[in-house]
């Protein structure tokens, strides 16, 4: 299969995420999933008259475009004309450029928040007026607008994070190479559930802390970041704890608070990224699925009932109490 990967409004994180892509590393996974990489804008060798001579190939149909990558928001301003980012080398707007090879491709991605949704890039007051393929913040539409289905007849797959994760790009790839995708492996966002229709909260160090409401009060502390540091992790869908990143990390076991990057408008919570709005002593933003009522009662009975031992070691930065020593033989 072919892959063209384009940038447009955004930092190249996800580009150098990917390339954290490890056992096996980026090429030789797609390689393995007989990917080929038409080009991309920092991996590849062609330039200039090489690549416009490849993207009007594509264009007419002589070279068969399989997967468009997308990474960045699409810039639509000023007022419409895709002026604020032509394509290098041309007087082409990107945006143009992006309906023109999206009209021809079979399946078509977006790589990032950004890509997916607007992002970081259409926070504040958007003076480009960037947009995601598909969707602007929450609402469907975007840049291709709400009817694009690509060849194979899908919406575009939006692979989001910010970064996304390296395998959540290359997972989703192999996935189209070797069996293909359906609607129904995609969530009401788009977004792949092989990773979607997990929580950031699953498999998070942080899980007996936040059990017992035992809460971090300052970034150091060890215990849960939900109910005074802002963190998102009960609500965020992705799987950052139980896939992690680099083989080892992710936000909260390095200690920061889960943002959700992975879901649309999460660069304007409302909020300070670190702090936890609350009405009442009670976080408003609440773990999914849970009913408040059932919030305030689980938490007002684990707070009685938080051993002493978490009840130190959330306030300090290294474990103040170990746990007790104790048989566990039946006698």
């Amino acid at each position: 299969m072919n892959l063209l990967w384009l940038q447009s409004g955004g930092c190249g994180g996800c580009t150098l995420s990917l390339l954290g892509a490890e056992a096996p590393g980026l090429f030789e996974t797609l390689g393995g999933a007989g990917i080929r990489v038409l080009w991309h804008p920092s991996l590849s060798e062609a330039s200039g008259g090489e690549v416009l001579d490849l993207l009007a190939r594509v264009e007419t149909g002589e070279v068969a475009l399989d997967l468009l990558c997308i990474e960045g928001a699409l810039l639509r301003g000023p007022n419409g004309t895709g002026a604020f980012h032509r394509f290098a080398g041309t007087r082409t707007p990107m945006i143009d450029w992006v309906r023109r090879l999206a009209a021809r491709a079979h399946y078509c991605l977006a790589i990032g928040t950004c890509a997916a949704f607007g992002g970081v890039t259409a926070g504040g007051s958007n003076p480009t007026d960037a947009c995601g393929l598909q969707f602007e913040g929450t609402y469907r539409g975007g840049l291709l607008g709400t009817d694009y289905r690509s060849g194979a007849g899908l919406p575009v797959i939006n692979v989001a994070g910010c970064p996304t994760h390296p395998d959540w790009v290359t997972e989703t790839l192999m996935a189209i190479a070797l069996e293909g995708l359906t609607t129904q492996d995609l969530d009401a966002y788009a977004r792949p559930r092989m990773y979607a229709d997990q929580l950031v909260h699953h498999g998070c160090p942080r899980n007996e802390f936040y059990e017992y409401k035992a809460s971090a009060r300052t970034p150091s502390d060890l215990g849960c970041l939900m109910e005074h540091l802002g963190c998102l992790g009960t609500q965020a869908h992705a799987d950052c704890n139980t896939r992690l990143w680099n083989g080892s990390g992710s936000c909260t076991r390095g200690g920061y608070a889960c943002i959700n990057c992975t879901s649309p408008e999460f660069e304007e919570p409302g909020h300070a990224f670190a702090e936890t709005p609350s009405l009442a002593g009670i976080p408003i933003g609440l773990p999914t699925d849970m009913p408040k009522a059932w919030f305030v009662a689980l938490s007002s009975l684990a707070k009685a009932a938080t051993p002493e031992r978490l009840r130190k070691n959330a306030v300090s930065d290294h474990v103040a109490v170990p746990p007790t020593i104790r048989p566990t033989k039946l006698r």
